[in-house]
This record gives C-alpha cells, structure tokens and sequence, in this order.
C-alpha cells in the first residue's frame, strides 16, 4: 500500500500552496518510488496536472508510469519543429503502442517564418532568443490554466540539475513542478525500459544521451554530463523551461 507523506488537501490552484510546506513533501519523497510520487500528482491535482515528455529516454519511462496509473492523463509535448527525424519517429511508436495522441504544442513561427523575420539559423546567433520562440512561450500555453506540472528532470544529468526538488513550487509557470524521476539514475531508467521492452529514439545508441533540436544537439564524449553534447561549445546549458 502507497503511504502518502502528503499533509495537506489537494490544491485548486498552485498559489495557495505555501512553498515551506511544498519542500517537507518533497523531502517527504526522497525515498519514494516514482510511481507512488506520480499517483500522487495525478490525485492531487486531478484534471489540473499535465505531463510533459520531450521523448527522451526518461521522458519514455515518465509516460509509461503514468499511463499505466491513469490511461487518459494528460501527455503533451513541445514541438519545436526542429527534432530530429528519428525524434518523430518515436512519437509515432509511442502513440500506436498507447493507442493514443499526445498534445502537441508549437511555436506561433514556422520555422521558414522564424527565417525571414529574424534571418536564418536564429539558434547559431541568438539560441536564447529561439528557445524563448521555439520552447518557452508554447510552454506557457501548455501550462495555462493548469496547476500541476510533472517533468523527466533528474539530479545525474548535469550538474546543474543536482538540486532538483522533487515538489516545487515553479513562479515561472505558475504551477506545482513534480520531478518524480529526481533520485533515478541512468542505469535506472534504461533497465526500466529493457524490462518493460519500451521504445526509445535510436539516436541514443549513437552517443546522444540527451537529444533536443537537431540543431544544437551532439554526441557527447566519454565522461562527460549527460546533456554536454547540447548548445556545444557555449556556456548555454538549459533552455529556458526549467531556470
């Protein structure tokens, strides 16, 4: 039976919640399985919470968890509409192996019409200018009107992600942030989908551990973070949705 560590009565909306009492039920998680923190969520926030994937491995295991607690939660997805090609042929995958569309996203620009406002290949120049475009404001409509946000985030992947609190309060969004997935480890993940034999984006055995915009997206090399081979050889190491 799940223990539910959680003291207070579920939220209409994310700015009731005291952000004190958020952290003690996040430390209240730490030793937490992610499916017990997941049902959580989902009773909690109800028809209010919205799971975000960018169809990373972890994102993989995140809607696989989900899914298989609450078939018709709410799955979206930010298409930048630069992925890769084999970014949306996972999507596919995973739409007919759930018999079901996940909600998609998009910036308000094409990326031709991107092009002729603000000159080609936006990203090379300006990256925090395209994430806003591309990521960062598709975000905001994802989340309007929502009180609860879960996300694949976890503490191995990168040095600046070490701190990640489990429950949080996100000011950004406006939203509780969930990070069931905190504590996993890489081996972790990857033995989750082994067991459950889950697709995942092929580009993963080909030294991309962390896959975004095809763009700003390379291998990584031996020893390094998982998300290194992104915006590579600047100092840019997240793209805006979780600063």
């Amino acid at each position: 039976m799940m223990s539910n560590p959680n003291p207070l009565p579920p939220s209409p909306n994310a700015p009731t919640w005291v952000p004190v009492l958020l952290d003690q039920v996040s430390r209240s998680f730490e030793i937490a399985e992610p499916e017990e923190i997941l049902a959580w969520a989902l009773s909690t926030f109800n028809e209010g919470l919205a799971i975000g994937t960018a169809f990373g491995v972890s994102g993989v295991v995140l809607m696989d968890m989900a899914l298989q607690i609450k078939p018709d939660a709410e799955i979206f997805y930010i298409d930048t509409e630069l992925f890769f090609d084999e970014t949306y042929e996972l999507i596919r995958k995973l739409e007919d192996r759930y018999g079901r569309a996940f909600t998609r996203y998009a910036p308000d620009l094409s990326v031709d019409a991107q092009a002729e406002r603000f000159g080609a290949e936006l990203w090379s120049r300006d990256s925090d200018q395209c994430c806003l475009m591309r990521k960062v404001l598709p975000m905001r409509r994802a989340l309007q009107g929502r009180t609860g946000w879960v996300t694949a985030l976890r503490r191995d992947q990168a040095g600046t992600r070490a701190d990640t609190p489990i429950v949080a309060l996100n000011r950004k969004f406006n939203v509780v942030k969930v990070a069931p997935l905190a504590n996993w480890t890489e081996r972790q993940i990857w033995q989750y989908v082994f067991d459950r034999q889950l697709p995942y984006n092929i580009l993963h055995d080909y030294g991309y551990p962390s896959i975004g915009c095809r763009p700003c997206t390379q291998p990584v090399r031996e020893g390094e973070d998982l998300r290194a081979g992104r915006w590579r050889g600047s100092d840019k190491t997240e793209c805006g949705l979780h600063l």
